[in-house]
């Protein structure tokens, strides 16, 4: 017979698993068009930010086809003179590498993910790292997060300094109440949304 421990974990799995195949049905559904112009808002009110403005290395994501686009964000935060790292999946962790020449050197790593050739880049220092941009597939107003389920930001965000910074990006439809999260979910800093 389960505990109710046992019957919570379960729920809160259940639970996550049917938001994260909602979320995903709707971002799958989001016109290319509402795409580029809600990603576009989104990066203008991220580099208004106290965290963009002030950050001098940027941990950005790569996106895939139906998260908030980021490759106009990289290139104009490269033209700003940021340095900007992606993450590269090491066995089962993400490590920050220099993204130099964005997109040119990057490849398909795991999960059809994009990111830095390591033969054309280099490892990041944690401790150099001042803002990390952090996908999801939902948030709430608590800035929790649901991630694709693997468990690769939760690690890696438990690996930053305190005082490093994390901005989420969402649609706005990305924004729930309550997300189902336990101890070992970390929230972000900040949520930019449109």
């Amino acid at each position: 017979m389960a505990t109710v421990l046992e019957m919570k974990k379960e729920d809160n799995l259940s639970g996550k698993q049917q938001l994260r195949a909602s979320m995903l049905s709707q971002l799958s559904k989001l016109k290319e068009v509402d795409r580029a112009d809600k990603s576009f808002s989104i990066q203008q009110k991220l580099f208004e930010t106290l965290e963009f403005k002030k950050a001098k290395i940027i941990l950005f994501y790569a996106s895939l086809k139906t998260e908030v686009e980021t490759d106009r964000m990289i290139k104009e935060a490269q033209a700003q003179g940021k340095l900007i790292g992606l993450p590269v999946v090491v066995e089962k962790n993400l490590v920050p590498f220099l993204a130099k020449d964005f997109p040119k050197n990057l490849h398909l790593g795991p999960y059809d993910i994009r990111q830095p050739k390591k033969e054309f880049s280099h490892p990041v220092s944690l401790a150099d790292i001042d803002l990390v941009i952090v996908p999801g597939i939902a948030f709430d107003n608590s800035c929790n997060r649901l991630g694709r389920g693997k468990g690769y930001y939760d690690r890696f965000l438990k690996t930053l300094p305190k005082e490093t910074a994390t901005i989420g990006l969402a649609f706005d439809f990305q924004i729930v109440d309550n997300l189902p999260h336990s101890s070992i979910d970390l929230p972000v800093n900040k949520i930019i949304v449109s």
